[in-house]
């Protein structure tokens, strides 16, 4: 199978790496506007984890500067799009029309209108778009959502959530609506996305924060749902400190157990500050064991899965669409409550 990649910035460096180490997979092709990443030189390209850029060897593989061109290669069996979101759509629909199946990084687009574009194209093309949606892979949220679909502890009773960084004032146009879409599309659509997966579809949002121009900058949410007995919140955004660069964790209620986790990086250390822990209703408190931890090993997992969607036909539930489609929803509706200082419906 012969992956294009469209754009090498950190997860386009990230996604290479990873396909390099799948059987069955070869990145066939690279597509990107600065040169020197054309000829390799990645020295500077920067991430929160995972490896420093290095100098790396694309002599085997073909390059481009215009993505028209690369999708004209018959061999390029799929596409995987790693540009700001604002570019998602027009790249995405671009690809599909060309006969390729799409593996676009989230968000999905910054728009719903630009998600269904997606889709139709997608669907006349007869071909597969996949969301890059990788928390569920983390070790800690891929446990607990095995967890909770196994049935073990009954059913879901809610849950908090939180997803919190330092002022990326490193990023350009982190706070444009039009290209990134600020914290909301860039960091919490990930905790919006898993809470559709365990929870289903809330039926309306209540938010309360604080907004740098036009987009949220910090907020909680709660999120109501038809079943009136789920108690589901969210914390996101920006801090303006620098001394905790990033913290995500959860707490999730069963009927017959809570599972709780928190990681947090304090001035460039990483902190477990609570290991995935389940507290059973009988009071024990264990620690499932999760691996080494390592980042890349989510990335390893969400690209296998797009690979065997693509070889099988069949789509990966946690890599489709319409979770996708629902999280940016949720985050639009959320941006609404805050902006109108009152609930929202979905």
């Amino acid at each position: 199978m012969k992956v294009g990649i469209v754009g090498i910035g950190f997860m386009g460096m990230v996604h290479y790496l990873t396909y390099e180490k799948l059987r069955g997979v070869k990145v066939g092709a690279i597509c990107e506007t600065i040169q020197k990443r054309l000829d390799g030189d990645w020295r500077d390209i920067k991430g929160n984890f995972g490896p420093a850029g290095a100098k790396m060897d694309l002599s085997k593989v073909d390059t481009y500067t215009d993505v028209a061109e690369m999708f004209k290669d018959p061999a390029i069996d799929v596409v995987d799009i790693t540009l700001p979101p604002g570019l998602h759509a027009a790249i995405a629909i671009q690809a599909l029309k060309a006969g390729k199946h799409v593996f676009c990084e989230k968000p999905m687009a910054l728009t719903t209108a630009d998600c269904r574009r997606m889709v139709a194209a997608a669907e006349k093309a007869d071909r597969q778009l996949m969301i890059g949606h990788v928390l569920p892979f983390f070790p800690e949220y891929a446990k607990a959502y095995q967890i909770i679909q196994s049935g073990r502890y009954g059913e879901l009773l809610g849950g908090s959530f939180k997803r919190v960084i330092s002022d990326p004032a490193w990023l350009p146009h982190y706070y444009d609506p039009d290209r990134v879409g600020g914290p909301m599309l860039d960091l919490h659509i990930h905790d919006a996305h898993f809470i559709r997966l365990l929870f289903g579809m809330p039926t309306a949002v209540s938010s309360q924060g604080r907004m740098r121009g036009e987009v949220a900058e910090y907020w909680n949410t709660q999120f109501q749902f038809a079943d009136r007995d789920l108690a589901v919140t969210a914390t996101s955004g920006v801090i303006r400190q620098q001394g905790r660069s990033f913290t995500h964790g959860f707490e999730i209620h069963l009927e017959r157990a809570t599972l709780t986790f928190e990681f947090a990086v304090v001035q460039d250390e990483p902190r477990m500050l609570m290991p995935l822990s389940v507290m059973d209703a009988k009071g024990k408190v264990t620690c499932p064991k999760l691996g080494d931890g390592d980042p890349m090993q989510a990335f390893a997992g969400e690209l296998k899965a797009v690979a065997t969607a693509i070889r099988t036909g069949v789509p990966s539930p946690i890599l489709a669409c319409d979770l996708a489609r629902d999280a940016i929803v949720l985050c639009h509706k959320q941006t609404q409550s805050v902006e109108r200082g009152r609930p929202v419906k979905v």
